[in-house]
């Protein structure tokens, strides 16, 4: 076996592990299906089916044993090959989340309380003579598929908001549709299963979660799915035939015309709702109320018409009740959640409220709160800053995500309220809001329910006794002592105040560096020539006797407040091609000298993009980052550099990305590569996948 191949066996190994009542499920339904043949020929079509399905029939045949037998067979080879796979995947998922024993049990007991349960309403109803009941009372049914509900709304109880309530809305809203509409007798066992499962995860203190309201995104999305199976529901409605509690409705009869307006609106003004607009808000509950009051009139003249022998009440209230039971309950709903519903119409009145700061000003307020290793770079030009009592966060916007750079520059016990007083401006102009390269601090005040994704890690060296003696330091005093040799000068200036010819040799060699990687220079967290100008920046300059510079690096301040520096953060690292080989390792290594001499507390060797910890989570978007991290790797060379950084022996302090949850990540996913590359062009990036794949070759 490959080396690649067997930590793939072992990870199967350990699932199939996790999953004992699952597969023996599995393998006792498989054998009944080759012992009977049902495999080929329907189980529904053999003599032997009415004597294993449950029913009313079955119990009044004396049959007591079908509700036990019943989960094991299926009725016809389609179920074998659509319908068992979700069963399982639902049972095995559900195993996998609350362990074996419980699931066996919450799988055994759904099934009976779903079928005993559907087979005692029917024998109650049929007695008042309903058709659609009679029906149903002749009927049987077999299979896992109730018990696999019942384990799936448990094993979703499990998960974190707001997962959860999507899950239990997806779940739910199905079961009530297939009912509805179709009414089999094994529709009315859902209902019945779903609905007491809901009910004990909400009772029973190890599935019982905090009931809160809904976030103002959650108000957002699920009136926009609610609108959309609306839609789709109303197309059903007028062209797929179904015959089931509401009556038997055909094609074609009910009107073209509201249907298709109903579509065109829903198609118009969904976004809008997703997005928060109250101008959508507005044109929805307009219409979805003219809607309503049709279909209550419909429903008030339907007794008439009938009277009158005009019509057949239960179809025609059948097409009717639906819908505008769907309308009353998205508009009861989008009312509830009005408040999620404030942003303007027209993008030039969807600016964040407060008071915008010019770069002077932030550079005033940094220095008196003090920040973390990277808030220097909410200074750059491309930057907003809000103010925040006396301090301020500072973000971007791009492709309608708003990126928090760092922790809020404000004192440490009022981060959180910063955090939550931006999260709410960002949502309130249609923003997605985010915070990259959040420091320990500011993923401790996240917001409740909240994810924190590492994403970078910062290295950290300590200037107090800081001293390149050991084995572990021989490469850095190797370059020292080289640097020495050749005649390889280190000077700390400012590059504001350096003569034109250091600062053209400067940009002579950043340009050169930047042209090698077939993609515009890269901005957000990694700065410029320009931005090394800044007067409070300083630059780290190698020369030789001749004056001609073979590299440079630039540090930016990291403040305690009340103006001091506490450390330095590298930034800019730029080096000639042909110059002297080891200058990066000299620049950092004599940097750190000088400033450990002036009695700073540390430099930061700054945080490698897409790097994680080896010991850190390994969840399904955590791989999702590594491999977008390997695919960059030839052009950038993030885990290089980080490996490079370790000839340092720093200290490492995680780096990560706040966002709401995972439905965000692929927004901010566009949005990152919008800050990193404002300049870049599809074709650029084009280019750059294309040199990725020859240099992987």
């Amino acid at each position: 076996m490959s080396g690649d191949e067997a930590p793939t066996a072992r990870r199967w190994w350990t699932i199939l592990r996790r999953l004992p009542f699952t597969l023996a499920l599995l393998v006792a339904i498989l054998l009944v299906a080759v012992l009977t043949g049902s495999l080929v020929t329907p189980a529904s079509a053999q003599p032997w089916f009415p004597f294993v399905a449950t029913g009313l029939p079955a119990l009044g045949a004396g049959h007591w044993w079908t509700p036990l037998s019943s989960p094991f067979v299926l009725d016809s080879p389609l179920r074998y090959a659509v319908g068992l796979p979700l069963a399982l995947l639902a049972i095995g998922w559900g195993e996998w989340r609350i362990g074996t024993r419980r699931a066996a049990l919450v799988f055994g007991a759904g099934h009976l309380f779903g079928v005993l349960g559907a087979a005692g309403l029917l024998a109650a109803l049929r007695p008042i003579g309903w058709e659609w009941v009679a029906h149903l009372a002749s009927r049987t049914d077999a299979g896992p598929a109730v018990g696999a509900l019942a384990l799936l709304v448990f094993a979703i109880a499990t998960l974190r908001a707001p997962w959860r309530l999507r899950a239990r809305l997806a779940v739910g809203t199905t079961v009530a549709l297939l009912f509805l509409y179709l009414g089999r007798l094994a529709d009315v066992e859902h209902v019945l299963v779903v609905t007491a499962a809901l009910l004990l995860t909400g009772f029973l203190p190890a599935y019982r979660h905090r009931a809160g309201r809904p976030s103002e995104r959650e108000w957002r999305l699920i009136g926009f799915v609610g609108l959309l199976v609306l839609g789709a529901v109303e197309l059903i409605d007028l062209l797929v035939p179904y015959d089931g509690p509401l009556g038997k409705h055909t094609p074609g009869a009910f009107s073209f015309l509201d249907v298709a307006t109903d579509v065109i609106v829903i198609a118009l003004f969904s976004d809008g709702i997703r997005r928060g607009y109250r101008f959508a808000w507005i044109i929805v509950q307009a219409w979805g109320w003219l809607n309503v009051l049709f279909g209550l009139f419909v429903i008030a003249i339907v007794p008439v018409v009938v009277a009158l022998g005009a019509t057949d009440v239960q179809a025609d209230l059948g097409q009717v009740f639906v819908p505008t039971l769907l309308w009353l309950a998205v508009l009861v709903f989008l009312i509830l959640g009005r408040g999620s519903f404030r942003v303007p119409m027209r993008r030039s009145r969807r600016v964040l409220r407060g008071t915008s700061l010019d770069r002077a000003e932030t550079v005033r307020r940094l220095q008196a709160v003090g920040g973390g290793t990277i808030s220097w770079m909410t200074t750059w030009p491309a930057n907003r800053r809000l103010a925040a009592e006396d301090g301020f966060v500072a973000y971007q916007a791009h492709n309608g995500v708003a990126i928090m750079l760092g922790d809020p520059v404000v004192p440490q016990a009022r981060m959180g309220q910063a955090i939550e007083r931006f999260v709410s401006e960002t949502q309130q102009v249609g923003l997605i809001p985010c915070v990259f390269s959040a420091g320990a601090a500011a993923a401790a005040a996240r917001p409740e329910g909240w994810r924190a994704l590492v994403v970078a890690q910062d290295t950290l060296v300590d200037l107090p006794d800081l001293a390149f003696t050991g084995k572990k330091w021989n490469s850095v005093r190797t370059s020292l002592n080289r640097a020495e040799r050749e005649g390889i000068r280190f000077r700390l200036v400012r590059l504001s105040e350096e003569p034109w010819r250091v600062l053209a040799q400067v940009r002579a060699i950043s340009e050169q560096w930047a042209g090698d990687k077939g993609l515009p220079e890269m901005r957000f967290t990694l700065g410029t020539v320009d931005d090394a100008l800044a007067p409070e920046v300083l630059t780290g300059i190698a020369e030789d006797e001749d004056g001609n510079l073979h590299g440079v690096t630039s540090w930016l301040p990291v403040y305690a407040g009340e103006g001091r520096i506490r450390g330095w953060t590298l930034d800019l690292m730029r080096r000639r091609d042909d110059g002297f080989p080891m200058v990066m390792e000299f620049l950092i290594a004599a940097s750190a000298r000088r400033f450990a001499e002036d009695g700073y507390e540390f430099v930061s060797l700054s945080g490698a993009p897409l790097v994680r910890p080896e010991s850190g989570q390994d969840g399904p978007v955590e791989q999702v980052l590594d491999r977008v991290a390997e695919a960059i790797e030839p052009l950038y060379g993030f885990a290089t550099l980080h490996r490079f950084k370790q000839k340092f022996s720093p200290r490492s302090e995680p780096l990560s990305l706040l966002y709401r949850d995972e439905g965000d990540l692929p927004r901010i996913g566009l949005a990152m590569t919008g800050a990193y590359l404002p300049d870049a062009t599809l074709r650029d990036l084009l280019r750059s996948a294309s040199a990725v794949q020859e240099r992987r070759r």
